[in-house]
């Protein structure tokens, strides 16, 4: 009696992740043809050093092998599919590509040598410049926080690389680490000052010309 109550219990369970699944399918948009860029994978591909990923043979060996993939809205395999087939919008809005932990493992296990992080990163980079990240996401905005950290002084300090941050995403969440910044000061490992390089104009210069390529 007892395993088949676990049984009916897990046939339950089942049944209400195929009707989420269902219910989320159907309430989609739905995108045209004409919607589609189809340019989309040639300019990932050369942000991405030129990488080939129309080589890609949707085995599945990078989900299969990626340690957050549970978490992510698309996999990355379906990712991969869906930057060739043109669903920018679709792609650069979503969660998976800020989760990726740069383990490099779908790389490894890729059997056509696909550099799958590389496209990660080149995603990431066209949906800073693009401005197309889901909303009140932290990850974008500390990532655009520390680049630009780097562009004024050369360097990041960690003070003003916080106090930025939480003034794009949340002010008030800063009061919370309020004791442990305490701590970390008066342990010597959080400095007001900051330091910067000597020739700051070159450098900034060295990050444009990067960031135009």
């Amino acid at each position: 009696m007892r395993l088949l109550k676990e049984t009916n219990e897990n046939n339950q369970q089942t049944i209400s992740i195929i009707m989420a699944n269902k219910l989320k399918f159907s309430v989609q948009e739905v995108v045209h043809e004409s919607d589609l860029d189809k340019d989309f994978g040639k300019r990932i591909a050369k942000l991405a050093h030129g990488e080939k990923l129309h080589g890609c043979i949707q085995c599945g060996n990078c989900s299969a092998t990626c340690p957050l993939s549970p978490y992510m809205d698309f996999t990355p395999r379906k990712v991969i599919a869906m930057v060739k087939a043109g669903f920018r919008n679709e792609v650069l809005s979503n969660r998976t590509v800020w989760l990726c932990a740069s383990c490099y493992s779908c790389t490894v296990e890729c059997p056509k040598s696909i550099k799958i992080t590389e496209i990660m990163y080149a995603l990431k980079r066209e949906a800073i410049m693009k401005k197309v990240y889901p909303s009140g996401f932290p990850i974008p905005a500390m990532s655009r926080t520390f680049f630009d950290e780097v562009k004024r002084g050369g360097r990041s300090g960690e003070m003003s690389l916080l106090m930025r941050f939480f003034l794009r995403t949340n002010i008030f969440k800063a009061l919370s680490f309020t004791g442990l910044g305490m701590k970390l000061f008066s342990t010597g490992r959080l400095r007001l000052s900051e330091k910067k390089i000597r020739d700051k104009e070159n450098f900034r210069k060295m990050l444009d010309s990067c960031s135009n390529n």
